[in-house]
């Protein structure tokens, strides 16, 4: 099981992913696209992504936009997986 991230850990992460932030215990991010159409590519896109790296965000579409919400459940928090993901969409996905 992973381990959360201690608050100095968690804090420089997301510093580092200044489009995250921090919401109710969560790494949360909203992007939004041109139309229903892109947001939905983008949602099958981080599907991919988040299933070749076996760490799954929730998501919220409306219409043109996409909330994505990082948590580990089962360690109770925030983990280095958590950071890893959203490091990796930003970098791939939102390029």
């Amino acid at each position: 099981m992973s381990k959360t991230l201690e608050e100095a850990q968690l804090m420089a992460a997301v510093a580092a992913l200044p489009k995250w932030k921090l919401e109710q215990g969560e790494l949360v991010r909203t992007a939004t696209f041109g139309d229903f159409k892109k947001a939905i590519e983008f949602v099958n896109s981080v599907a991919a992504f988040a299933e070749s790296a076996n760490h799954h965000p929730d998501i919220d579409i409306r219409y043109n936009s996409v909330r994505l919400a990082l948590v580990t459940h089962d360690a109770g928090g925030i983990t280095q997986t958590d950071i890893d993901l959203a490091t990796s969409i930003e970098v791939v996905l939102l390029k």
